[in-house]
């Protein structure tokens, strides 16, 4: 998913949300493997929303792997007359089922998402995987709160924490500790664990509670590049080839040359 999302940032002369995508890349790629989509035609099916809208680098080659997307599609990214852009249009076909752009929409669309599904009785899950930048806007926080209000303990809700938005780091932008307490003093189950580890997101991403579930996934922005991780310039960026090819054998490395567990 990695190596496939550097060709893409490559093709394209718009520049690619690198720093979010990949270090969302491990919790999309199990989202995909715990939820239970037999068909995107299946009212029933479980939902995964992504509410951090430019993180579509880790959404395209999820469904990528999932069989959603094909190689021809990715090939199209931000080119002129693509479906497939820096944030994702709604295509159920393709397995989108959000479109992302202005923050804290994406949660804020859940919160009805979630409250029909209980309505017709469904036994299904609806994922949302926020940024931390975006917790920034009052409309995550009224989401937040309707979804406790309203009993929606369908809903599971990971952050991806990576520490680093737009403007800089979150810290200094809008301090938001701790977080964890803030959303237990909302009325979620909170849990935090490492959100590059396949590991722990797959132990904590498919459990059942009664309460609102709250993952906060600690991660690092542009996670496996040495050049942009923890720089807010991997926010968004064009890569040069040369650029290109030293993040490459980086991956390669990290990797030694596997493709990873799942």
């Amino acid at each position: 998913m990695k190596l496939k999302a550097l060709d893409m940032a490559l093709s394209t002369s718009f520049g690619a949300h690198i720093g979010g995508g990949f270090s969302a890349m491990e919790i999309m790629r199990c989202l995909y493997e715990v939820a239970n989509i037999p068909s995107m035609d299946d009212e029933r099916r479980d939902r995964i929303i992504l509410s951090k809208g430019h993180g579509v680098l880790a959404l395209y080659t999820a469904l990528w792997k999932k069989g959603l997307m094909t190689e021809e599609d990715l090939a199209t990214f931000e080119t002129n007359g693509t479906k497939f852009h820096g944030h994702a249009h709604r295509n159920l076909e393709k397995g989108i089922e959000f479109s992302g752009g202005s923050l804290g929409l994406g949660i804020s669309y859940a919160v009805g998402v979630a409250k029909a599904c209980k309505m017709k009785g469904f036994d299904n899950r609806i994922y949302v995987v926020l940024g931390d930048g975006e917790l920034d806007e009052g409309i995550v926080w009224e989401a937040l709160m309707s979804i406790v209000n309203f009993g929606l303990n369908n809903v599971t809700i990971i952050i991806d924490r990576n520490q680093y938005q737009l403007d800089g780091p979150t810290s200094d932008v809008m301090n938001l500790n701790p977080i964890e307490d803030k959303l237990t003093a909302f009325g979620y189950e909170t849990e935090t664990v490492d959100g590059h580890s396949l590991t722990e997101l797959l132990g904590v991403l498919g459990k059942s509670t009664e309460k609102p579930h709250a993952i906060i996934a600690n991660t690092i922005k542009a996670n496996g590049i040495s050049f942009l991780e923890n720089n807010k310039m991997s926010h968004q960026g064009v890569l040069s080839k040369k650029k290109y090819e030293q993040a490459v054998e980086e991956i390669k490395q990290a990797y030694n040359g596997e493709q990873g567990e799942l």
